[in-house]
Parts: structure tokens; C-alpha cells; sequence
């Protein structure tokens, strides 16, 4: 059911909610719109500031213009960049985004931005509007949308930082990440947190400078040094990233992730890994071999789809199940890897950005 609202959609509200109510036992994700409408009429029933539903329902109106947008998009697959607003389009960084942008999506991606300047400008005039979406927000400065987004359906413009940061992860199956200020360097921690605590991913994470640049190399050195050396985080969590002032390495990062591997959820307390091709008994036993460490208990195991997979659309797809530790994930990354390196013929009908 799709209710479009009018101007003031005040006025229809009690037309539309009954319309709702009717509907209801015949909508496909009922649980879901249930337990939406039960959550609002908790909040309704509480005491809460006017402040607090001003920001529920900006955030709602947020939501809602990513869900629309993105929606005809869900099977292909997308890459968002990150990198500061104020370099110029004269600098080595800026044009390599823009070969970044326009190398992915010539494989068949699309390419995500915060719409503004700098890097972002970079990447929406390397892919094209076309093939780009710019995810913009209001701010004091550096606010406008790039010429190469601007007036582009794709083009959403956000309220809040958490709902805009929420769809570029979201959205995005690999991350290129360019040098930036403090706003990038937030992204890059919250990106590998993400991926580190198992909240987003796995995807890859592509961290790229300029031929010759030392930007994040020196980064990765201060990680290794002041992180890793003191045992705050695992060494395996650098495999959750590479770094390049290569296009060729940065392309091949993305492409081979998806080569073998396709997706994976939890199904109970399995985490589940869809294919593309089936493996070998032997490959599967040689999996079990180098990664028994992450198991909790059991083995890796080749399997069809479980039954509360029904439904889904990757539903035919060959997997492999496993209780997964939940805790390292940098050992995950590496168990992936290991799966896109067997010699494995990838499906001729298939390509990377599909899904």
C-alpha cells in the first residue's frame, strides 16, 4: 500500500489512519507497521517535551526521504566516499577521487557522497548524477550541493547527521576513504567500529591518498603504535582496511570482496554466509583448519538456505554457516578473504555490483 500525503497532511490524518487500520491484516510487513504505530502510541501516552517530537519527527521525515530514495536502487550495489569539504579541484586528492568515482562506477557501481564539496564534489563528478547520490546537510557553512548533484532526484537533503551517516552506511557495500579533516577522521573511526563490533559490514574499507601521499600511512602507524602495540585493539583489526595511492589496488579491494562472497546475517545463532559458487569439501575443510579459533563451538559448514530464510531473495544461493564469537572481527575480514582467493569459477552471469 503506498499512502501519499497531502499538503497538510493534518487534515486527512484520521481518513488515512483508518485506512490503515483496515489494511492492515493485508500489508506484507504488518509486524513491522505494528510495532511502529504501538511505538508512537507509547510516546503519544508519555509525558516528552514539544523538543523531543520535534526531533522524532524530523528524524521520521529523514528516514522517510532516504527509504524513498533508495528503494529502486536496493539491488545494486554502492560505494560511498569520505574525504574533506575544503580541498580544492586543483589538488592531487580531488582528482583522484574523481578517477575513483568514475573507475567504480564503470564497474557497475554507483557511487554515494555527502553532496557537498571537496571530495564529495570530486566523487559526484567522477560518477555523474546519473550514478551518484549526494546525501546533504544544512549547516553554518560548506552547505550547498555540488554542481553535479544539485536538482538531481538522488540528491536528499538531511536534518540530522546520525539519519544521513545511518543511509550512507546503510546503502553503501565498500567505503573509499580520502584525507580529511576532523569530519572524516569521525568517519573513518565510526566506519571501523562499526565493522569491529559487527554493526555494519562486512564491506570493504578502502583508505586512499594521492600517489606518494604519507596521509594514511601515518594514520595507520599512530594505530599501530598507540592502539594496536598497547593491546587496545587486535592486530587482525587492521585487516579490516587497506591502504593505497592506487586506484588499480583500491578497485581490485572492492571488486574481489564480491567475488566469491555475496552477503551474510545472523539466522539464531548462526552467522550465515551466502555464495555465489559452492565450495569444495576441501576448501571447506581447509576453512575449518586456519579459522577454528573464531567458533564458539562446531565447524564451518556448507548449507542450503534455513528455513526462516524463506522469502529472501538470495533464498537460492549455496552458504556456509558457522557459530561465529561475535567478537573478532578482523578475523572474519580475513576468513572472507580467504574464501574470494579459492579457486573457485565466479558465476558468468554475475557481477560484482549486483545483489
Amino acid at each position: 500500500m503506498t499512502m501519499t500525503p497531502s499538503f497538510n497532511a493534518h487534515e486527512s490524518l484520521p481518513a488515512d489512519l483508518a485506512e490503515l487500520v483496515e489494511r492492515l491484516p493485508t500489508l506484507r510487513h504488518k509486524k513491522w507497521v505494528e510495532q511502529s504505530l504501538a511505538t508512537l502510541l507509547r510516546i503519544a501516552g508519555s509525558e516528552i517535551d514539544r523538543l523531543d517530537w520535534k526531533i522524532l519527527t524530523a528524524s521520521l521525515q529523514d528516514l522517510e526521504r532516504g527509504f524513498q530514495t533508495f528503494y529502486p536502487y536496493r539491488h545494486v550495489r554502492k560505494v560511498t566516499i569520505f574525504g574533506s569539504a575544503r580541498l580544492s579541484s586543483d589538488s592531487a586528492e580531488y582528482q583522484i577521487a574523481v578517477d575513483f568515482a568514475r573507475r567504480v562506477t564503470a564497474l557497475g557501481f554507483m557511487l554515494m557522497t555527502g553532496g557537498g564539496g571537496g571530495i564529495m564534489q570530486a566523487g559526484n563528478e567522477g560518477a555523474g548524477a546519473e550514478k551518484s547520490f549526494g546525501l546533504n546537510i544544512k549547516l553554518p557553512f560548506e552547505q550547498e550541493a555540488n554542481p553535479f548533484i544539485a536538482g538531481d532526484p538522488k540528491l536528499i537533503h538531511f536534518k540530522y547527521f546520525f539519519t544521513r551517516k545511518l543511509f550512507l552506511l546503510r546503502e553503501s557495500d565498500a567505503v573509499g576513504l580520502f584525507p580529511g579533516g576532523f569530519g572524516t577522521q569521525d568517519e573513518a573511526f565510526e566506519c571501523l567500529t562499526l565493522c569491529q563490533t559487527g554493526k555494519y559490514g562486512p564491506v570493504p574499507l578502502i583508505l586512499i591518498d594521492r600517489p606518494g601521499g604519507e596521509y594514511w600511512k601515518d594514520w595507520d602507524a599512530y594505530i599501530n603504535k598507540h592502539l594496536v602495540q598497547r593491546g587496545l585493539v587486535n592486530p587482525e583489526d587492521r585487516s579490516v582496511y587497506t591502504i593505497t595511492d592506487n586506484l588499480d589496488v583500491a578497485c581490485e579491494a572492492i571488486t574481489s570482496f564480491y567475488r566469491v562472497y555475496h552477503s551474510s546475517r545472523y539466522v539464531g545463532d548462526q552467522f550465515v554466509i551466502r555464495l555465489k559458487s559452492e565450495l569444495k569439501d576441501e576448501d571447506a575443510e581447509r576453512l575449518n583448519e586456519n579459522f577454528s579459533d573464531i567458533l564458539v563451538k562446531g565447524r564451518i559448514e556448507k548449507t542450503k538456505a534455513f528455513p526462516q530464510e524463506a522469502g529472501d531473495e538470495t533464498f537460492d544461493l549455496p552458504r556456509l554457516a558457522l557459530y561465529f564469537n561475535q567478537r573478532d572481527f578482523g578475523r572474519l575480514y580475513q576468513l572472507i578473504a580467504a574464501i574470494n582467493q579459492l579457486d573457485i569459477p565466479a558465476p558468468e552471469t554475475e557481477h560484482p555490483e549486483l545483489k
